[in-house]
């Protein structure tokens, strides 16, 4: 076991592969002790269908929680070597019903002291170790059915990641970067207006001489996002948060997140109190963005642009 005492928990998967394929071997030369015929992954099924009910291969599956398709390529497995049978459903001739056969009910009464002698075994296993393995098991089972390891190596991925970001403030040498990124979104789904030209070809006369901010996301010192608040003429918004753009290769590292606290969180020192923002509800994604950030949906008020379908608000408390 060195290589996995070097390694760690990032082999769990071996580790685990390796101490089930060694608990089956165990298991086939069990059985072939005790002279009982079947294969160790034969036992969910036929342990079910040895409590005396006939059940159908769906209903079987559901209870041992293995899909349809493995369920019925044991029992034709079990079939072939006379363990069990299979008749058509009486009130259902679609479906068939599968209970043990004269051999499998056999085998049931045999396989008796097995189990007596199964269980003190694994007793003895138990007392000899100090974690209790079936708990952890369970505990495991609860913790990755909430959420997946997959899910959680994406998420420690994205907070890795995002500690490369740097949020800054507009300087001169970012507005390439700023007009490309947004003209790439907005053309990719919509069409550039003229509103869009005059933000993204005049950032600082159009939005920061006005009393705007833009802020851009640097990943490795690479402008992969940009924010803008919008200084607005409105009794009921400070801003117009605005202008949000993230590189497709760098989504997934938590950008639009970060740049939307930072926009939120430069809004405040502003002295804002309220914000205000138009989208399309096509750019998913961004909508759950705003929503996470606090935004709510607003109806009524009119636009410049022909794309917005949905405008949202923020009280900043």
């Amino acid at each position: 076991m060195d290589f996995f005492d070097q390694v760690g928990k990032i082999a769990i998967g071996s580790r685990l592969r390796m101490l089930t394929e060694k608990i089956t071997e165990d298991a086939a030369n069990i059985y072939q002790f005790y002279g009982i015929g079947l294969q160790p992954k034969w036992f969910p099924v036929f342990y079910v269908l040895s409590q005396g009910e006939e059940k159908t291969i769906t209903a079987i599956a559901k209870e041992i929680g293995h899909s349809h398709p493995s369920v019925s390529k044991i029992i034709s497995e079990m079939s072939k070597h006379g363990f069990v049978k299979e008749k058509k459903d009486k009130t259902d001739g679609r479906r068939n019903m599968v209970s043990l056969s004269k051999k499998g009910n056999e085998v049931t009464v045999k396989i008796q002291d097995q189990y007596i002698d199964l269980g003190s075994a694994m007793d003895q296993i138990a007392e000899q170790t100090t974690n209790n393995l079936w708990e952890a098991i369970k505990e495991w089972e609860f913790v990755l059915e909430q959420k997946s390891l997959l899910l959680r190596v994406k998420e420690q991925r994205k907070k890795r990641e995002s500690e490369n970001v740097n949020t800054v403030a507009y300087q001169p040498k970012y507005q390439d970067a700023f007009k490309a990124l947004n003209e790439e979104w907005i053309s990719a789904y919509f069409k550039m207006e003229e509103t869009d030209y005059k933000a993204l070809d005049n950032p600082e006369g159009y939005i920061l001489k006005n009393g705007g901010y833009i802020l851009v996301a640097l990943y490795h010192n690479e402008p992969v996002g940009v924010c803008a608040l919008v200084k607005m003429n409105d009794p009921d918004y400070d801003f117009e948060l605005a202008k949000m753009a993230v590189s497709p290769k760098a989504q997934g590292k938590n950008i639009g997140w970060l740049l939307g606290q930072a926009i939120i969180q430069q809004a405040k020192q502003a002295g804002a109190t309220k914000l205000y923002l138009e989208s399309n509800t096509i750019l998913k994604p961004a909508i759950n963005l705003y929503h996470k950030l606090g935004f709510k949906k607003i109806a009524g008020r009119a636009t410049p642009y022909e794309r917005c379908n949905i405008q949202m608000e923020l009280e900043i408390l």
